[in-house]
This record gives C-alpha cells, structure tokens and sequence, in this order.
C-alpha cells in the first residue's frame, strides 16, 4: 500500500528534480512543484476485517451512550477545502477558546518568531542593494588645487584649478548577472518568509502540546482526587463493618493500603500541573502564572472532525517544502551569475562639469567640460577562478534539489504518519473508553455486593485497582489523540478549513 502511494510521488519530484537540474546549467530559475496527490490514511486497512468490526461496534456502542451521538459520532468523515488565509484556522477544529487565546498571546510576545522577522527584514535590504546595479551610479565630486608644474614651458607654472562635476558608472546587463542576482536576492527573501511561518507552526504546536498536557494532568488530578473520595469511603464502611464483627482486620488494613495510592498519585498529578503552568508562561513570554483552562479534554475530543484523506496541496505548502523550493530557484540564479562573470562586461562611464582656474564665473560655458566613455571587459586568464566559482555554484545547485526532493518525501512521510497516528488513535480511545465504562458498571456492582455481604473484599479492590487505572489510561489516549490532531495540523503546514455537507 505504501508503495502504491508514495512511488507515483517520488516519479514526479524525480521528473521535476531533473528539469531544473538541466535548467540550472543554464542560471534557470524554473521549479516545478512535484505532483502530490492526497494523503489516505491506510491505518483501517492496518488490521484484520474482523478487529475493524470489532471496533467499529465499540463506536456505535458508545455514541448510543450519548443523548447526543448524532452531532457527536467518533468517526465522520468530511470532506475539506484548503484554506490558503486564516492560518489558525485549524483551532477551530480543538474548540477550546482559552487554547486560541493562548497561541495568539505567544505569537504576539515569542522571541524566536521576532528573530526570524527581524531576518526577513535583513534579507528584505539585501534584495534591494542587489537591485541597485541594475541603475547607473552617480556621484557628486568638487575639488580645489593648487598645482606648480611644467607645461609646455621650460620653467615651472604655477595654476590654480576648481572642478565640480557628476561622474557616472553603469554596467550594461547583458548577459543577465544583475538579473539572476538579484532573482537570488529575492528568493532568498522569500525562503526566510517560510522561516517565519515555520517558527510560527511550531510554537503553535509547542503551545498546543503544553496545553493538552496540562488539561491531562488536570484530568489525572480530578480522577485521582475522586478515587481517593470513593476509596476512603469504602475505608470507612470497612471500619464500621469490623466494628460490627462482619470482617476481619485483615481487610480493614487492604483497604487502607488502597486509599495511599491515590493519595500519593495526587500530589504527583499537582506537581505535573504547575509544571506545565510554568512552561505555558514561557511559551507565551510571560512570567510562571497560573494559566486559565478551557474545555475538558472529553469534549475536545468529541469536537474534533478528521477526514480519512487530505489534499496533498496541503503537503506542497508546508514552510519546509516551499523553502527548499526557494533554495533551488536561488541556487540556479547564482548559476547564471556564475556563467555571466565568465563573459565580457560592458560599461558606460561619464563625467560633465565646470572647470575654472578660480571660483568666480566657475559656472559660465567656458569652463564646461564632459567625458563619455563605452568600455568592455573580458577575462582572458584568472587562474580556473572563475570556471572553479561556476562548478561550485552548480554543486551548491545539485545538493539545493537532492535537499528539495528529500524535503517532498519527509513531508510525504510525516503527513502520512500523522493521519493514521489520528486515525488508530481515535480507534484506541474507543476500546479505552469502552473499557472504562465496563469497569464503572463492575465497580458499582461490586460496591454494592460487598455492603450486603454477598462477595469479599477481594472483588471490591480489583474491581477499584481496574477502574482508576482504565480511566487514567483513558485521559492519557485522549491527550495522545488531541495531541496527534496537533500533529497532523504541523505535518500539514497549516490549517484546513471545514466544510460539512
């Protein structure tokens, strides 16, 4: 299956890879985007028919759970369109207002995001010095001098002389050097646009990810505190039915031993929580706070749509898939340059003024005086320098395009992995929360066995050892899944926009 999807891809980035390769020879600036088709999750064919019905009836059972299990099905696909604008779209999709609040706070204070900003800035002014040599240098120029020398004459004389004039340089674009250098400079700015929008995915997803995992830890506390509640509770009914002669010591001291480990887990989960507090506060660009909380991690998941395939145009406009594209058209500009320093150049250089012996009637006819001048240049013999600076810029050319074709295929990888990583995910929470809700259903038995005397306590602790760890088991997979959502939004490059029908 892998290879019926990705072989049609690796064809076409090859094809394209080849293309410019030839062009490069020649200072091309031409890539060609490799034909991405869309990404199928493959995680359904990943497992028998009969474990895929299996689960299947697990999601039916539990959206019959719900009075709302129509707006709330696990598994709807939907069909999107890419949205090339609102590139925090894809929050939308985790509804959890304090979650947007948080990543436009971190965009706004990141210092990483105002670095790279600060680059394109750079790169932005170096566009223009290259931009410069396509017009004529003119510069301003006045002198006065006093001279003693022999002209024309036996004997020394002694002049004065006053000068102003504008002098001028330009070279002629023939072959097209300021052209391809400056089409370099460009594109240089535009790879470091792309190093923007990839510093701003990724601090979403740092943002995104410490978030999920704080909600977690908020989940784990909450179970671990109600757990501990209903331990002590059936503590406590134990003492009284030892006091009343029912059971032994014995089980008074294993129920004890139960209500110590949720205890101990709550002073864990606690100090879990601060800790993704104070990193929050940091990705934001803000001091250790308390951070405010949204959504329960249940009705995050519940809200979360994934199709089983995406438009592969989503893969073509990851940062790093354009950015290595921008490196390749520059890199083949700086070909062209190489290959235009190996041809005559051909310059105009002029000066016009006034010249006077003195200051007074300096700008008078008389003292008028211009030159223009048509010069051409051609490297006869350098030493192989510039034959050397045209092969190495060709090399540099060859590693922009082999890093390009990589680029295409780790994207191609990652965006696969991510859907199916959300795919199987949303098939482990189902089995998780089945197991969960199994689990409660046993322990309400049980608790009611045990405070009519018909089972031991035996019954009564396994059946609390299994449910507090299915359901800190079911808040991990809901972290791990909201998390993959995550994921798959940065193996994408953006955001995708919604459009039910």
């Amino acid at each position: 299956m892998r290879r019926q999807m990705t072989s049609p891809l690796l064809r076409s980035a090859t094809a394209a890879v080849l293309v410019t390769t030839i062009g490069c020879a020649f200072g091309s600036t031409n890539v060609t985007p490799p034909a991405v088709t869309p990404v199928s999750s493959r995680g359904a064919q990943a497992m028998a028919p009969a474990t895929r019905a299996v689960l299947d009836s697990m999601a039916s059972a539990r959206d019959a759970d719900r009075p709302d299990s129509a707006a709330k099905a696990l598994w709807r696909p939907v069909p999107l369109q890419v949205n090339h604008v609102r590139d925090l779209a894809w929050l939308d999709v985790v509804r959890d207002s304090q979650l947007v609040a948080l990543v436009r706070t971190a965009i706004e204070n990141n210092r990483d995001l105002r670095v790279a900003q600060a680059r394109v800035r750079e790169f932005r002014a170096e566009r223009g010095v290259a931009a410069s040599d396509f017009f004529p240098s003119i510069y301003a120029d006045a002198s006065a001098s006093r001279n003693k020398g022999i002209v024309n004459t036996p004997s020394p004389v002694q002049y004065d002389v006053v000068r102003v004039a504008a002098d001028l340089s330009w070279e002629l674009d023939f072959w097209g050097r300021i052209r391809r250098n400056t089409q370099a400079a460009n594109y240089d700015v535009l790879a470091r646009e792309e190093d923007v929008r990839a510093t701003v995915l990724t601090l979403v997803s740092d943002v995104a990810t410490a978030y999920l995992q704080l909600r977690a830890a908020d989940e784990n506390l909450h179970v671990a505190e109600q757990t501990l509640q209903s331990r002590q509770a059936t503590l406590d009914l134990a003492r009284r039915r030892f006091q009343q002669g029912l059971i032994s010591e014995l089980d008074v001291r294993q129920f004890e031993a139960q209500v110590a480990d949720p205890a101990a887990r709550v002073a864990d989960f606690a100090r879990q929580r601060t800790q993704f507090e104070n990193a929050l506060s940091v990705l934001t660009g803000t001091p250790p706070q308390t951070i405010a909380r949204g959504n329960a991690l249940e009705s995050v998941v519940q809200a979360v749509t994934i199709p089983d395939s995406l438009p592969g145009d989503l893969v073509a406009r990851r940062p790093d898939v354009v950015r290595a594209q921008r490196d390749v058209q520059a890199a083949g500009a700086r070909v062209g340059v190489a290959i235009a320093n190996r041809l005559p150049s051909v310059t105009l250089t002029g000066a016009y003024g006034t010249q006077r012996p003195k200051f007074d009637k300096l700008f008078t006819p008389q003292g008028e005086i211009y030159t223009l001048q048509a010069g051409i240049s051609l490297p006869l013999f350098t030493g192989g320098r510039l034959l050397s600076e045209q092969r190495a810029a060709q090399a540099r050319a060859e590693q922009a395009q082999a890093t390009y074709e990589q680029t295409v295929l780790s994207a191609l990888r990652e965006a696969s992995d991510a859907l199916a990583g959300v795919r199987l995910g949303k098939d482990q929470l189902v089995a998780q929360e089945t197991q969960v809700r199994a689990l409660e259903t046993a322990y309400s038995l049980a608790q009611r066995r045990y405070a009519t005397g018909i089972s031991s306590y035996l019954e009564v602790l396994d059946a609390q050892r299994g449910l507090f760890t299915a359901q800190l088991g079911l808040v991990q997979v809901e972290q791990q899944y909201l998390v993959s959502v995550v994921q798959l939004y940065k193996a994408f490059g953006g955001s995708w926009n919604e459009r039910q029908q």
